[in-house]
Parts: C-alpha cells; structure tokens; sequence
C-alpha cells in the first residue's frame, strides 16, 4: 500500500452562500474528519494545509461568470503544486475539502504530470456551462464542465493546458436517475452509472467495470473525486443541495474501496460535507469511516 497523506483544502469559493452575510461550511469538513481520527485510523502521513483566499463576493452579480474566480484560480495552482508532489514522489494524496472545485487542483496537477482520468463520485455531474446554462457562477456546480475545456479561460485554460481532462478519460457514478446532464453526457460519450444502475449492477460490479475501462496504456492513471452528496440524505443530510434517491452507505463502501484499493488511482479528494449541518456530528462519523474502510 502507498503511503496516504492527508491533505487538508478547505476552501468554500466555489458555492453559493447559504444565506446572505453568511459563507458556506464546508470548510470545516477536513476538521471534522480529522476530530473523526482519520489520520491515525488510517496510520497516514500528516500533509498540511492548503490555505485558500478569502471568501468574497464583492459586487459580482448574475451573468459576471463564476464568482471567486480569480481567487479559485490562484488556489487551484497552489493546490495543483502540493498535489503534484505528493503524485510525484509516489505517495497517495488524499484531500479533505472544500467544495467540489478543489477538484480543479487535482486535475490540473495531474495534467502537468501526464494524461489521466477522473472518477467522479457525485449526486450531480457539475457539468454546468454556457452551452447548457445561463445561470454559471458557482465553481462546485461547474468544477466537471471546467476542468473538461468548458468555462472561462481564467479557469479553465490554467498554464495554457486546457483541458486538464479528456472526455473520454472521465466517468461518472452516483447521479440521480432523473439528472438533467444524462442526455449531454450521453451525447459527449461520458460514461455514466446513475444510482439506479449501480443498484442494478451491483457497486462492486460497476466500480471494477471502472477500473478495467481506466486501464488503457494512453492512460497513467486516474483520480477518484467524492461529494458527499452522493448519499442519500436520510443518511447525509449535512450538504448544501441534498437531493432524494441517493447511494446508501452499503451502496458506496464497496464502490470507493473498489476504486482507491487499484494501483492505477493516483488519489481521492472528499468534499462539501458541512459540519456547520450536523451538530452532533453522525454524518461526520459516517464519512470519515466509509473512507477509512475503503483502505482498510
């Protein structure tokens, strides 16, 4: 087993407040984990913190593009910089968010390394774009979309080497059957397991179904994200936009540990759980020992 380091990037500038003069909370979740043990349940090296910008809309407004945008850029760079160390020196990163744009670092990391591919684990694709939208602001529900060529320049074009993701080198599973995006994806050839499909095939069946697909020679390997929101909310209530007919914890475990356990996975980043909606801290516990038993 590689050695997991443990990476914290809390930042938040990809959501939308959840009430005005207030900032999300998913900032918090790497501190929740770590109150949870994961570095020692894990016996994991200790990676430090990416400290992101300030979180700060200033006077942007509907139809000014994605808001934070030049903060998210400077910190996916820096993230992108702690990232491809820990790849390089043959260590597993595993990142604790943050919302879902923390994932732009991971993939724009792996993009100056080499060629490889993303699983994304997620109640919703975050393929928003202008081709599809005319509402484009928030990074977490564009994060997909960016990293595949699709969004402004100042995110997308980082270091002149957009897109940090081919389309053919993603996948996407946990959606919810009825996803607006299925009928794009489609089209785009992404492949897509919805929650009612890995239900019917079985998360191991499907994840190892992943896995051989990933295993390509053009490929150097792939990177696993997960949002928390693939959960069902009866179980993981603790998100910004819990959405009904989620995975259910026995659903997810074998799917994640499927997917980490293959020596083709670079790392796996975990976001957008929000301490600040689970006061008594059951969601936290039960995000933190799904990761630690897909290691186990």
């Amino acid at each position: 087993m590689r050695n997991i380091v443990v990476l914290d990037a809390p930042s938040n500038l990809g959501l939308r407040p959840p009430a005005p003069g207030t900032v999300p909370g998913c900032y918090k979740l790497a501190g929740a984990l770590r109150e949870q043990r994961i570095v020692q349940r894990l016996g994991a090296s200790e990676g430090g913190v990416v400290v992101p910008p300030r979180y700060d809309l200033g006077a942007w407004q509907e139809g000014d593009g994605v808001f934070n945008a030049a903060a998210i850029a400077r910190y996916t760079r820096t993230l992108a910089d702690r990232v491809e160390r820990h790849v390089r020196a043959g260590d597993f990163p595993l990142v604790l968010g943050g919302d879902c744009s923390i994932q732009l670092g991971a993939s724009l990391a792996l993009r100056r390394i080499g060629r490889y591919g993303l699983v994304s684990v997620d109640g919703s694709a975050d393929f928003r774009h202008e081709g599809n939208s005319d509402r484009i602001g928030a990074a977490a529900g564009e994060e997909l979309a960016i990293a595949t060529g699709r969004g402004q320049d100042d995110l997308a074009g980082l270091e002149g080497l957009r897109p940090y993701l081919r389309d053919e080198d993603v996948r996407v599973l946990g959606i919810r059957d009825y996803d607006e995006d299925r009928a794009e994806l489609a089209e785009l050839e992404i492949p897509v397991a919805t929650v009612g499909e890995i239900r019917e095939q079985g998360p191991e069946e499907v994840a190892d179904g992943i896995v051989r697909s990933l295993r390509s020679p053009e490929l150097d390997g792939y990177w696993v994200h997960l949002d928390a929101d693939v959960l069902d909310p009866s179980v993981m209530p603790a998100v910004d936009s819990p959405d009904d007919g989620g995975l259910l914890p026995a659903e997810l475990g074998p799917l994640l540990r499927t997917l980490v356990r293959s020596p083709r996975c670079a790392g796996l980043n975990v976001t957008v759980y929000d301490p600040d909606l689970d006061p008594d801290g059951t969601a936290a516990a039960l995000l933190t020992g799904l990761v630690v038993a897909a290691f186990a």
